[in-house]
């Protein structure tokens, strides 16, 4: 149960979770009441803790919904340039908290709920992550979307609203196990369908030429029902919507058929249609090329654009003035999340040519204008290439005008390059080695005017080599943007201890410009500041603690150093350098039991595809290793392994804050940017990393001597790859590496199944295109200095402040600012929307400065 706050307390409680008043309160706990009654039927006798938790975000969304309506109204009155955020994968986690830090609602709630006589961190604890993403694309979708109503962008996140998200994950006897993730099962506050928008979305079917030109017949129709979720910016009454599509199969579906006599098979077949929106695809940068994948790829477009057009031709202007499409890039941008939803550009194509009767030229500009791309992996195995069979089956008419897009591509390339067919075949959108695919990729590059990478790195890497040829051809399409994250869910939220220390130190302000943390650079030799965020960090850790020891029943030592990676299993993130590293230290310690050793707690999470057969080998590794060493009485409190089952956003938003050690340590040239480093860093954590994505430029912005930076740059890796990787030739001169695997080979880890690892270890000597063995050394001496580091607690603390310093770059808030004003053609503004307390003419008195403006 939460204690109460002091007088003195309360006044100190920074503004930055809100004003706490007493009319405030007693509105809230009235609410409360009133949702626990009226919406939920139930009284304090048989309610559960769910129930609270559902009456009060009921409560909390009360306080939406007047800003949400006020937010469209405004936008209609202003009519300003729309921002179309097109994800396959939202990967939102919870709503209640952050919506409270958003409405500047948190300190008035915890005082309602505690007034209740219930503890806020328990209803907080009952609601479902929304997991509609599998790692950082979908994040980073997320964190965009809170940044893009914090800087009062007029922008809709379109997705899918998938019943099943990313797979809960257990971990029995050792191997991950996945179980449904039923997020919906108790219902969902935080949405509202609208059935009054429902679209229709087609499949399948022929094309007719007509005289009128092409024709789409003979289709099978599925219904795309909208479910919105209101999007609060921080403290600026802007809400803006997540438009969430969910497939329903139309009523009269396998019933028009006359030769159907069986009803009653024909309304269980209703499923099938509404399979599409049914689950989420579990893989983190690998393209599987299914066709319920490609379904859902396009139904998310179809019904989108549908809904765009729609807009456009409603908006204020339009009304009045005789309708063109001119205008539609001025009053447009539609983003695309990766290539997923590519077929956005043939599908605004068909509306045009085939439906609003443009010519194909005029057509084409206008879609070029409004299309932008986002490049999130260089991996040729995430790539997506449709085959062709597949895209004539499912959708004939597209794939005729992807056919056309290319031809008028290709010529254009043969008469700036005439007889360089190898050229012709590099860039065209059609691969024909093999089986006839459709790369999306290109299809993106070409269909949009603004191409960008993730990092300085990574948009090099496409500038350069990826996408080379194309680059050449219109090197002014090609940018960079590094990714974000929003401090308002990473800072304020997961560590309102740290932000409410940085406050006192600098004011509130840093949470909408977090460049201000700079200002931190004075306090780094300032003792009192040092203890400070020393203290903070150590209660951090204490209490994660006490969550390990509830959830997994090990006693952790909290004075150890916290050894953190967590992101999805994968070859590239070499979760396998981290796990010879660990073996290592426990080989140290067996050797010389009574030597000086600085204590760890290496703590590794995070979720494998589950088609993925050697990330999955390789969490039964790291929790075999685990068992072994958390056994060891020789060992002791020195070092232990946890594996941190099912990790998701919520439980980033606990061990992120309490984390010593981030491990950012991906083959140089494979992770696009990360924004998990960005987290860590915000969050007062040290890294040890390679010069791999964003890792550099965070070094740029610290200094490369306040990270702990190791192993072969891109272009080392390029120069071995062109030598030949030799594994054995590390596994001969290295005996420290010798021995781990051999322990790992001979089945000193798995005694029962001496086997079991044959894999791992074939993969490691014979095609490990990420070079573990390569970094190992150069890891483990890095190491050696992280330990060496921990020991001097203070001059530890002092570096931590320089990361925090320089992680002001890292918002998700400069991101978008950057999107906004180098792609998108909109201004960022810090105009706050009347009220919903204001009458309506308030807001077209704003509407009126704004147009001043």
């Amino acid at each position: 149960m939460a204690t109460p706050l002091t007088d003195q307390e309360k006044r100190k409680q920074i503004s930055i979770r809100g004003i706490v008043g007493v009319e405030n309160v007693a509105e809230l706990k009235k609410g409360f009441n009133r949702h626990l009654h009226f919406t939920l039927v139930k009284d304090r006798n048989v309610a559960t803790a769910r129930d609270y938790y559902f009456a009060l975000a009921h409560t909390v969304r009360d306080h939406l919904v007047g800003r949400w309506i006020r937010t469209q109204q405004f936008y209609y009155e202003t009519d300003p340039k729309r921002v179309y955020y097109l994800s396959l994968e939202f990967y939102m986690g919870r709503a209640l908290q952050n919506t409270m830090i958003n409405l500047g609602l948190q300190n008035a709630c915890d005082e309602a709920i505690y007034q209740l006589g219930l503890d806020m961190e328990d209803l907080e604890d009952m609601e479902e992550d929304a997991g509609l993403g599998n790692g950082g694309l979908g994040r980073l979708a997320a964190c965009f979307l809170d940044s893009m109503a914090t800087l009062g962008l007029a922008a809709y996140g379109y997705g899918i609203r998938y019943e099943y998200g990313i797979f809960n994950q257990r971990i029995k006897d050792g191997w991950q196990v996945e179980e449904a993730d039923d997020w919906l099962r108790h219902g969902n506050p935080w949405e509202k369908a609208r059935p009054e928008y429902m679209l229709p979305v087609h499949f399948y079917g022929r094309v007719e030429e007509t005289e009128e030109g092409s024709k789409w017949v003979d289709t099978q129709v599925v219904l795309a029902m909208p479910y919105d979720t209101p999007i609060p910016g921080y403290m600026n009454n802007t809400v803006n919507t997540m438009r969430l599509w969910s497939a329903r199969a139309p009523n009269d579906f396998n019933l028009r058929d006359f030769n159907v006599g069986d009803y009653i098979q024909a309304v269980l077949d209703r499923n099938l249609a509404e399979n599409i929106s049914r689950v989420l695809y579990p893989n983190d940068n690998f393209f599987e090329g299914k066709e319920l994948r490609l379904k859902q790829e396009y139904f998310v477009v179809a019904a989108t654009l549908q809904d765009v057009i729609r807009r456009f031709k409603t908006s204020k202007r339009n009304c009045s003035d005789p309708l063109s499409f001119d205008s539609f890039p001025e009053k447009v941008a539609i983003q695309l999340n990766d290539t997923h939803p590519a077929m956005a550009i043939p599908e605004l194509m068909r509306i045009f040519v085939d439906i609003e009767k443009l010519d194909w030229d005029t057509a084409w500009d206008i879609t070029k204008r409004t299309f932008a791309y986002t490049n999130h992996t260089v991996l040729p195995e995430a790539l997506e290439r449709w085959p062709v069979r597949l895209l004539e089956k499912l959708l004939p008419r597209h794939l005729q005008i992807i056919y056309r897009i290319n031809q008028i591509h290709l010529d254009h390339i043969v008469s700036l390059f005439p007889g360089d067919l190898d050229r012709m075949r590099r860039m065209s959108l059609v691969e024909e080695d093999g089986e006839k695919k459709v790369n999306m990729a290109h299809l993106c590059i070409v269909g949009s005017h603004a191409v960008n990478g993730v990092a300085e790195i990574h948009s090099t890497i496409i500038k350069t080599d990826v996408f080379k040829d194309f680059s050449e051809l219109e090197p002014e399409k090609f940018q960079n943007k590094t990714n974000g994250i929003t401090p308002r869910r990473w800072l304020l939220l997961c560590n309102p201890g740290l932000a409410d220390l940085i406050a006192e130190a600098i004011g509130e302000e840093y949470v909408k410009d977090l460049m201000q943390l700079q200002k931190l650079n004075d306090l780094v030799d300032d003792d009192i500041f040092i203890r400070d965020v020393s203290k903070v960090k150590q209660d951090n850790k204490l209490k994660f603690a006490q969550y390990l020891e509830k959830e997994y029943q090990v006693k952790i030592n909290p004075a150890s150093m916290f050894d953190v990676h967590v992101k999805r299993i994968h070859e590239y993130k070499r979760q396998l350098l981290n796990c010879l590293h660990v073996i290592t230290m426990y080989n140290r310690i067996k050797a010389k039991p009574s030597a000086p050793f600085v204590p760890r707690t290496v703590i590794i999470g995070g979720k494998a595809a589950p088609g993925y057969h050697m990330a999955k080998m390789i969490i039964r590794l790291i929790t075999s290793v685990a068992h072994v060493i958390n056994n060891d009485p020789i060992v002791g409190n020195k070092l232990k392994v946890i594996y941190l089952e099912n990790y998701r956003v919520s439980l980033a938003e606990k061990v992120i804050p309490a984390t010593d050690l981030s491990e950012q340590i991906s083959t140089a040239g494979t992770e696009a940017s990360g924004t998990g480093n960005m987290k860590f860093m915000l969050n007062g954590a040290l890294t040890i990393g390679t010069l791999d994505g964003a890792n550099v430029e965070m070094a740029e912005e610290a200094g490369q001597e306040n990270l702990f930076i190791f192993g072969m740059t891109v272009d080392e890796v390029a120069a071995m790859d062109k030598e030949g990787y030799d594994a054995m030739k590390y596994y001969k001169s290295i005996p420290e590496l010798k021995q781990a695997i051999d322990q790992i080979k001979t089945g000193f880890f798995s005694p029962k199944q001496p086997e079991l690892f044959s894999d791992i270890i074939n993969m490691l000597f014979n095609h490990d295109r990420f070079k573990v063995f390569a970094d190992y050394e150069a890891y483990v001496k890095c190491q050696e200095k992280v330990s060496a580091l921990y020991e001097h607690p203070k001059e530890w603390t002092q570096m931590v402040i320089k990361n925090i310093a320089a992680a002001g770059k890292f918002s998700s808030d400069r991101t978008i600012t950057d999107y906004a004003t180098q792609i998108w053609g909109v201004e960022p503004t810090d105009l706050k929307i009347p009220p919903p307390s204001e009458p309506r003419e308030a807001i077209e008195e704003t509407a009126r400065a704004l147009r001043k403006i």
